[in-house]
């Protein structure tokens, strides 16, 4: 910003970083679509377009804007919650800006158009051009971008014909309704605290309740989760064991050794699985690979910036970056889309018209799916800076009932004031919390943390009671942000 950049944060929420912004976009949650279309549409009018890049790089380019001029501005602004003047104003300054880019952050793709949200994202800088020259394009996750290689370790050829995939968003419903030919008798419960975390808590939490269901338990501690286990197998800490490191938001791949003595009898996952392997009676050697095997199956060894180390033999004090260009024919010192790196999609294109995900989710191109409730208010459940993971939930920081965040308006309308006790509820559940009136969510927009355990409820109900088990458009994962409630005094 000293040097003239311009900062504009889009989030249901005021959170913190939008204090040093230029602009803020308070979008209704799962409305990014809506916003990305109008944006584009917008530009299209500006003569944002680089139809130079357009006509070499994107495939669909037209189809996709067939969907988005669906919408008048208004009615966009409408149903985004984004006014039309600032939807001119971002697009004007998106137009204008070089290099511009767009990062999105985790969690807006959870909800029944959030696949298809991130895709109309991604679409702005393609349609106008704004890949090739350094710090323009987009930030994503970074996953991506180290030379991972899972076959090697998920092993999809010992999977045999038939076997059946479920979505652990439907193992309540399975486990209570036994709608399944062959019927869940035992689960494995490692890695996870469901019964916090996934959504219709309570169809989830009668589901492991069941007296004639096994179930096992493993993690490092013993969470709500854990205490509906028969057997629980006590997990090592990051700290307790040798393992390798791919960021999650930097390009550094790193080795790091354990720093002390596995405690009690807790074990890595690779060793306890390693032992249910024997026990069952798997003998091959693949069943009893050891750590350092493991990791150089993990990471393709071969790749330059490896710089010729093994993954298992990574030294200690190296941080080897994945955005390394040592290896491109290039004199620029990062990798940037189209300038020294190309997509690896089928057509080698940006795809805003996709065969793939025609084939594979019924979405060619971006498409919008309204949801419908009774219930007007909408529930977004993020974490918070004292818990981004469930499992912390354990901690005294953490035994204290979590805020609902209200707006002014929204309280006003139901006579609610500051600090009393509220109940939050919709036909899944109901969950009672202490209000916090603040402008820091938009009216219609409702906030209170993931997380938190039992010990912080009434009534053994948390956020994920209220959450429906409906799955995004793409890759059918959870649809936190479609909550829908009603708030009353309790």
């Amino acid at each position: 910003r000293a040097n003239g950049a311009k900062l504009v944060v889009v989030d249901p929420k005021r959170i913190k970083i939008s204090e040093q912004a230029d602009m803020y976009l308070a979008v209704k949650p799962g409305m990014d679509l809506i916003l990305a279309w109008a944006i584009a549409v917008e530009l299209e009018r500006l003569g944002a377009f680089d139809q130079t890049f357009i006509s070499q790089h994107v495939l669909g380019a037209e189809e996709f804007m067939a969907k988005a001029r669906q919408y008048t501005l208004a009615e966009s602004a409408e149903l985004c919650g984004v006014s039309a003047e600032d939807i001119r104003a971002f697009a004007a300054l998106y137009h204008q800006t070089s290099p511009a880019v767009i990062a999105t952050g985790n969690g807006l793709e959870r909800n029944q158009n959030g696949g298809n949200g991130v895709r109309a994202i991604f679409a702005l800088p393609a349609l106008c051009g704004k890949f090739g020259v350094v710090g323009g394009g987009l930030i994503g996750g970074s996953g991506n971008a180290f030379p991972r290689t899972g076959t090697k370790l998920t092993r999809p050829d010992l999977i045999h014909e038939g076997t059946r995939t479920l979505n652990i968003l439907d193992i309540g419903r399975h486990l209570v309704k036994q709608d399944l030919s062959i019927p869940l008798k035992g689960l494995f419960i490692y890695n996870h605290n469901p019964v916090i975390v996934s959504p219709d808590q309570n169809m989830l939490r009668k589901g492991l309740e069941r007296e004639d269901v096994f179930i096992v338990g493993c993690d490092v501690a013993m969470t709500d989760s854990m205490k509906y286990a028969d057997i629980i197998l006590p997990a090592a800490t990051h700290f307790e064991h040798d393992d390798l490191f791919c960021a999650y938001g930097q390009p550094y791949l790193q080795r790091a050794e354990a720093v002390i003595p596995l405690v009690g009898e807790s074990l890595p996952n690779t060793e306890i699985f390693r032992r249910l392997a024997a026990r069952f009676g798997f003998n091959d050697s693949m069943f009893a690979a050891s750590d350092k095997t493991l990791m150089d199956e993990a990471i393709d060894g071969s790749d330059a910036r490896l710089k010729g180390y093994k993954p298992s033999e990574i030294p200690l004090t190296e941080a080897l970056s994945m955005e390394d260009t040592s290896n491109l024919a290039t004199d620029q010192d990062h990798v940037v889309l189209f300038l020294n790196q190309m997509p690896k999609t089928p057509t080698g294109k940006i795809e805003l018209k996709s065969d793939y995900l025609a084939k594979k989710y019924g979405e060619e191109v971006p498409r919008y799916n309204h949801v419908v409730s009774d219930f007007p208010l909408t529930l977004i459940s993020p974490s918070s800076n004292k818990m981004i993971t469930s499992t912390f939930g354990g901690l005294k920081v953490n035994d204290e009932t979590p805020p609902l965040e209200m707006n002014p308006v929204d309280a006003a309308a139901r006579g609610l004031e500051d600090g009393i006790s509220v109940r939050v509820h919709n036909a899944l559940g109901e969950v009672f919390l202490p209000l916090k009136i603040t402008e820091a969510v938009r009216p219609g927009v409702l906030c209170s943390p993931k997380g938190s355990w039992f010990k912080t409820t009434s009534n053994k109900q948390t956020v994920s009671a209220l959450a429906p088990t409906t799955k995004a458009d793409l890759a059918n994962g959870a649809c936190f942000n479609d909550c829908r409630v009603e708030v009353v005094a309790a």
